[in-house]
């Protein structure tokens, strides 16, 4: 079977029929986790759960154990479920894999059996893709991610403005297991009142407009001072690098760069826009926010960025990240103030 995204699963889940084997592997635990609590959750009552859902480890495993879990009958049920986790393992024990496959091609009428790789493994194995409905868990775009975070806060109970959302992933960022955690925080506060982003900022201790992502905007939209002025107050966020910061900048930069060869073709306004968008959803690259975002960012700056300066740009990028990684003479903010100089500069030169 192909593999399907996360979003295809879950769609499919609404339409009621699931599959005997479902097979997770992919960098994203946190959607992995999600999944088998979903999956757990449509295909047994809750008063009979505790008799019908085993999960295991793949390391405990031997052929007769892969038999007896998934080819045991309910108990008071229609079906049971097997959750088997590190099913990477199963490549070092011979048998015991033999006897999964064996099972996959003829699978019990009374058994969901459910496979979870871990994300150290972050490739298919295709034997399995090819006996289950296979998902592949890949990390979530920052405007992905923030529908997540609503979602899972209402599940949670907590009432979470859509604006609080969108903060909490442009300061926290996209990673699901750093968001969980703050979501955690949250469901421990007295439910007095919604949870606003200006909440937020004071829970995270970073404010609104000061987050990577109004740095690197205001870099691209040639807002010099206000670059340089965000750069200390950014930096002293947890998780933030000077090199993170290039790296959000430099990727903006060749989408920026993809945007002006259309710009240069005649494209302009909301064309430019959709073109943009289906060259970002063909190539899918990670470290942005949501596609159309910044497709509306880059085709209304198209026109400030010729090709040259463009280039120009992402040697400056490039230069900023060595120094960052390799030099003792100057600091993170001695080296991103120097860059969005060196970027203001080109704007003058241009001009």
């Amino acid at each position: 079977m192909p593999a399907h995204s996360f979003d295809v699963f879950y769609r499919s889940l609404s339409k009621g029929d699931l599959a005997a084997n479902y097979y997770f592997y992919g960098p994203e635990d946190v959607l992995k986790d999600e999944a088998v609590r979903l999956l757990v959750g449509r295909a047994l009552d809750p008063g009979m759960r505790d008799f019908n859902l085993d999960q295991v480890s793949a390391a405990q495993l031997d052929p007769e154990g892969v038999h007896a879990l998934c080819n045991t009958l309910p108990m008071m049920a229609e079906r049971r479920v097997v959750v088997i986790r590190d099913v990477e393992l199963l490549k070092r024990k011979t048998r015991a894999r033999t006897e999964l496959l064996k099972y996959l091609t003829a699978p019990s009428p009374h058994t969901l059996v459910i496979l979870v790789q871990g994300s150290g493994d972050e490739g298919e194995d295709k034997d399995l893709v090819r006996g289950a409905y296979s998902v592949r868990c890949d990390p979530l775009a920052p405007d992905r991610a923030a529908k997540w975070v609503a979602r899972r806060a209402a599940e949670l109970g907590i009432d979470l403005d859509p604006a609080a959302a969108d903060h909490l992933v442009r300061s926290v960022g996209a990673e699901l297991a750093a968001l969980t955690s703050e979501l955690a925080k949250l469901a421990s506060l007295p439910a007095d009142a919604a949870i606003t982003s200006e909440r937020i900022a004071e829970l995270v201790g970073v404010r609104q407009g000061e987050t990577q992502w109004d740095w690197r905007t205001a870099v691209l939209e040639d807002r010099t001072s206000r670059a340089v002025s965000l750069v200390p107050a950014i930096l002293a966020q947890p998780g933030i690098s000077g090199v993170k910061l290039v790296t959000a900048l430099g990727t903006a930069l060749l989408g920026l760069a993809t945007t002006r060869s259309l710009y240069d073709t005649g494209m302009r306004g909301r064309s430019l826009e959709e073109a943009v968008v289906k060259a970002l959803f063909r190539n899918r690259p990670q470290g942005l926010l949501g596609y159309r975002d910044e497709a509306a960012l880059w085709s209304r700056i198209a026109g400030d960025w010729p090709a040259r300066r463009i280039r120009a740009a992402l040697r400056a990028a490039l230069e900023a990240d060595q120094a960052l990684k390799t030099t003792t003479l100057s600091d993170e903010r001695g080296v991103l103030t120097d860059l969005v100089l060196r970027l203001g500069v080109a704007v003058a030169e241009a001009a």
